[in-house]
């Protein structure tokens, strides 16, 4: 299945459950001065999830444009890149998690064909000092659609960052992490936010590529581990609280789901190769750079160089075709960036 195919069923299958379909916003931020390009599927959509009716309703489904700058370091494994297409959709007040967790693995398993076997989710898990619950209704959610697969999904909490989060697997499906793994807002953590700030916990998906684990990067490996067996395919916000003025949380009178997955990123999941630069619009980039450079990407020794330069011509062609040209400042600045290093890096 490629890139094409996955946008389209997604798309198709949330219009089928009440969603409006609205187009992709510009990479250059319309009205926002506090960042250079759109970088997350939820940022045009912010308004809205702070209060402000949508004109499309209470149930919104795209497929956004991003691009992270400050990815361009991370470019050269075999998961980042700088530009890539967010699937996104959004419950504006109406339906939670009892809803968006089964459609998500319904999404996964039936229409992209995802082993379930190889899916692992992530969940809150509290913060007693804040008054915030372990969120134990989305682990039970996930524990029910695992068990309808015939998986017993058994529940760890992992610890937190000062434990290095090197707890292991232990035999687990679902894993607990603390506020900087599975809480979102604006300002991050829930210390960092100020009193009137929306925010709550999210659990994201995994996919298992079943790769040995490196040490390196601790003694046991988990979901989140940056080793490379796992790779994070989804995520579930679930923006249901708001700071008060006294530190506390309370609940929110109407809850919002903000969903967002990385269409590169489920398209090799469903392929099993755990090489996001596999998919196919990579495929016609490497192949011209493998007859011009005499080298094969599939040697890894210059796959680093491949995956660079494939990457950057990428992001820098949709930059440029939405209105940015190359300068010493700001978003041109960056655009010649791509296309200063893209041919360092030849192999």
């Amino acid at each position: 299945m490629n890139i094409n195919e996955i946008r389209s069923k997604y798309l198709e299958f949330f219009e089928k459950r009440g969603h409006a379909v609205i187009p992709s916003a510009s990479l250059v931020p319309l009205n926002d001065p506090t960042t250079l390009f759109t970088g997350s599927g939820m940022q045009p959509i912010l308004p809205y999830l702070l209060g402000q009716p949508h004109p499309k309703g209470a149930r919104l489904v795209d497929s956004q444009k991003s691009f992270r700058a400050e990815d361009i370091e991370e470019v050269g494994d075999n998961r980042h890149t700088t530009f890539f297409e967010m699937l996104g959709n959004w419950s504006l007040g109406d339906y939670f998690k009892k809803e968006q967790l089964p459609w998500l693995f319904e999404f996964l398993t039936k229409e992209v064909n995802i082993d379930p076997n190889k899916l692992y989710a992530t969940v809150f898990i509290g913060d007693k000092s804040k008054g915030i619950p372990q969120d134990t209704e989305s682990a039970g959610i996930w524990q029910k659609l695992f068990a309808e697969k015939g998986i017993d999904a058994a529940t760890k909490e992992i610890g937190s960052e000062s434990d290095g989060y090197r707890l292991g697997m232990g035999g687990a499906r679902i894993f607990y992490y603390d506020a900087k793994k599975n809480w979102w807002s604006r300002s991050g953590v829930p210390e960092n936010m100020p009193a009137g700030e929306p925010g709550g916990p999210d659990s994201e998906v995994f996919y298992d590529f079943g790769s040995q684990h490196d040490p390196k990067f601790g003694n046991e490996c988990h979901p989140n581990c940056d080793c490379g067996r796992f790779l994070e395919i989804a995520n579930s916000v679930f923006m249901q609280y708001i700071k008060e003025q006294d530190g506390s949380f309370k609940l929110l009178p109407k809850a919002n789901v903000d969903f967002g997955a990385g269409l590169e990123r489920i398209t090799v999941a469903s392929m099993g190769v755990p090489d996001v630069f596999a998919i196919d619009v990579f495929d016609e980039m490497i192949r011209h750079l493998e007859h011009h450079s005499g080298k094969k990407y599939e040697d890894s020794r210059f796959q680093r160089s491949f995956r660079i330069i494939a990457d950057h011509i990428r992001a820098a062609t949709i930059i440029l075709g939405d209105g940015v040209r190359p300068s010493n400042t700001d978003r041109g600045y960056v655009l010649r960036r791509l296309l200063r290093d893209a041919p360092r890096s030849t192999p």
